[in-house]
């Protein structure tokens, strides 16, 4: 039987206690008692930095695993509608916060394998993120809009930002992100804005908003050194550019009508724009609407090339080393990923995981990619130099894929 060092405790030896065998039995009963009473049973001591969460969205819970042997280690049931769920992580990488369909918000140790704490904030949220000192969780919500902020230790609430336009109408809030200097920074669904929100003052948000960025921006991102905030547009082709160095300057479109002369096709899915690929001077980014892969000199904010790909792309996500990107695809080829190879802009690679591909996720250097296969009830792990598959966990419907070391990137 293997004993953890910080459960040895003293034995006093029979011929010390003076009272032969019968005492050595009590005495060896006693031991086994307090071994136990110490806690020798509870998970063993280990760090956080490989520990990931997958979510479950269609039994409300998730799963704790870890990369280093790509193993589940824990279960946790009742975080409620996780159909659009998304996970951010404390900056000690030791608890992560899930971001449910029904406004729930809930804070799980990873280590301890428990929730910790959840509040129902709103009717209807999308999504959130942790402040760059890592003491503020804030919240985008649809209904009944806004952005809600919370202490990262206790859930308890410091801030409500309704999402109401100039015209007194309410909007659904979305692209919520991160920005250095304890900002953060989200667009308005229905009023086709955005805002800047600086928490330096946690109960008093000071408020910077930029009107008629374009017709419905429905997702954003923010490049990893937090100085570009990009919005993609669903009413029409082109991105609503912030550069937060230059905040005077205002927003800028940016590949306005990239999509002119062509027929966009029916829109399945929309595009997840946090999974944009950024590579060194270049952006890779799905076009709505469309089976292209775009890509964006970060430079000039001007398109610099197309990739065609095998349907309309949801998530692109670079590999760490930036040398190649992975596409999954929106329905009815969703059973799909390929590989582009960022040299080349070509597809190298085309793989057929299973029905239903929703989500990609990179180990912390890259070495594995892991893919969540929601009809097929799986996680798929391959290895993203050779693509050979190296395993499959079971999973009830899994959608996103978390891994902790996010708690270290910009707008993740």
């Amino acid at each position: 039987m293997r004993v953890d060092a910080a459960c040895v405790m003293p034995v006093v030896s029979p011929a010390r206690a003076g009272f032969g065998l019968a005492a050595l039995a009590r005495g060896l009963l006693w031991l086994v008692a307090a071994l136990f009473a110490a806690g020798c049973a509870t998970p063993q001591l280990r760090g956080s930095g490989d520990l990931g969460v997958v979510i479950e969205r269609a039994t409300g819970s998730i799963q704790i695993v870890e990369t280093s042997g790509r193993t589940r280690l824990a279960r946790i049931t009742g975080l409620g509608d996780l159909s659009h769920a998304s996970v951010n992580f404390s900056r000690d990488e030791r608890h992560a916060y899930v971001f449910g369909r029904d406004g729930g918000l809930t804070q799980v140790d990873l280590l301890e394998r428990r929730i910790v704490r959840r509040v129902m904030q709103a009717g209807n949220s999308i999504g959130g993120a942790i402040s760059q000192d890592g003491r503020l969780i804030a919240v985008a919500n649809y209904a009944p809009g806004g952005v809600k902020v919370f202490d990262a230790a206790t859930l308890d609430p410091l801030a409500d930002i309704p999402a109401i336009d100039a015209a007194g109408k309410p909007s659904k809030v979305i692209g919520l992100v991160d920005a250095p200097g304890n900002r953060f920074v989200f667009s308005l669904f229905e009023a086709g804005e955005i805002w800047l929100a600086d928490m330096r003052q946690p109960g008093s948000p000071a408020l910077t908003k930029f009107m008629q960025v374009g017709t419905q921006p429905y997702d954003a991102m923010i490049t990893a050194d937090g100085r570009h905030y990009l919005a993609g547009l669903f009413g029409e082709d082109g991105l609503a550019l912030l550069d937060l160095w230059n905040v005077q300057a205002g927003v800028k479109r940016v590949l306005d009508g990239y999509g002119r002369g062509g027929q966009a096709l029916p829109v399945y899915k929309m595009p997840h724009l946090e999974g944009w690929a950024a590579t060194g001077n270049e952006l890779l980014v799905p076009a709505v609407g469309r089976h292209e892969v775009l890509v964006i000199d970060k430079g000039a904010w001007a398109e610099r090339g197309r990739i065609p790909v095998h349907g309309q792309p949801v998530f692109v996500v670079a590999r760490p080393d930036n040398r190649h990107v992975w596409v999954n695809f929106a329905f009815p080829h969703n059973d799909v990923v390929q590989v582009i190879d960022v040299a080349s802009r070509a597809v190298v690679k085309t793989l057929k995981p299973g029905k239903g591909v929703l989500h990609m996720e990179f180990t912390p250097r890259g070495e594995q990619v892991w893919i969540s296969v929601r009809d097929e009830n799986r996680v798929e792990i391959y290895d993203s130099e050779s693509f050979a598959r190296l395993g499959e966990l079971p999973a009830d419907s899994p959608s996103g894929i978390f891994f902790s070391a996010r708690a270290h990137r910009t707008g993740m």
